[in-house]
């Protein structure tokens, strides 16, 4: 009777692995599908205040959204909020108890001891962010009108000119850095660009000038949008040159 039971328990348990063998088991991982939309909140550029110190940031007339789809509200937030408040503080610290402390910011980039990395490179961030968010807006783009336009038309033969040459400018920039469209120490337009936070208004510039148009070509103006193709975000630039506000920056920087 035993031998009987066990060799019915055998058959059973040869049956089993058989058909396991035969039958291939699969582990099924379930992902979660994203949702139809997922609601990112957003900060208000007002609201973004540095530390105490001698310099503050330039308040944005716009909200973070106002430049999509040329610039995502997400990139603008980053940009604005955490990048250049960082500089803004760090540049603040940098000086404070120093005879640049109470300079304005075009005499401590003028003054400033290149070889103190610190005060150079957060300095030259505050600087070079404070021109771009003031020369970019939405319903912008175009060609400049009046003293601007003579200029470039003559400095730069026409606008498409000026255009090819600052954006082949852009594109060439190895890593880091910024393109300026500077008012040289002849009152000749010219464009420039410059290595991580330098600029033209400090004593290291291979061309010297009073910058007024700044494009950011680091990877954080741009990589959320655009990812490796910068010339895709040097193209959409263009769309949001507030060229009133870069005409302003022409007259004032004339007048000196």
């Amino acid at each position: 009777m035993k031998k009987h039971f066990f060799k019915v328990i055998y058959v059973v348990f040869f049956f089993i692995l058989f058909s396991c063998n035969k039958k291939k088991l699969t582990e099924v991982v379930e992902v979660p599908l994203p949702s139809a939309e997922e609601k990112i909140t957003m900060g208000i550029p007002d609201d973004v205040k540095a530390n105490d110190g001698s310099f503050q940031l330039e308040k944005l007339s716009f909200g973070y959204d106002a430049l999509v789809p040329n610039l995502s509200a997400i990139t603008l937030e980053n940009h604005y909020s955490k990048h250049y408040l960082s500089y803004t503080n760090k540049l603040n610290e940098a000086i404070a108890g120093t005879n640049l402390e109470n300079g304005t910011i075009e005499e401590v980039l003028s003054q400033l001891d290149t070889n103190n990395e610190d005060q150079k490179n957060n300095a030259g961030g505050y600087y070079n962010h404070s021109l771009y968010f003031k020369c970019i807006g939405p319903k912008a783009g175009g060609q400049p009108k009046d003293s601007l336009a003579t200029a470039i038309e003559k400095d730069f033969e026409s606008f498409d000119n000026f255009t090819t040459q600052f954006k082949g400018e852009a594109t060439k920039v190895f890593g880091s850095g910024w393109v300026w469209l500077i008012v040289d120490r002849s009152g000749k337009l010219q464009i420039t660009s410059t290595a991580n936070q330098d600029n033209p208004l400090m004593r290291n510039a291979k061309v010297q000038g009073k910058p007024i148009l700044a494009l950011d070509v680091w990877e954080h103006a741009y990589y959320l949008d655009y990812q490796y193709k910068r010339k895709n975000y040097i193209d959409a630039f263009f769309n949001i040159i507030n060229w009133r506000k870069v005409e302003e920056n022409y007259e004032e920087a004339i007048s000196k």
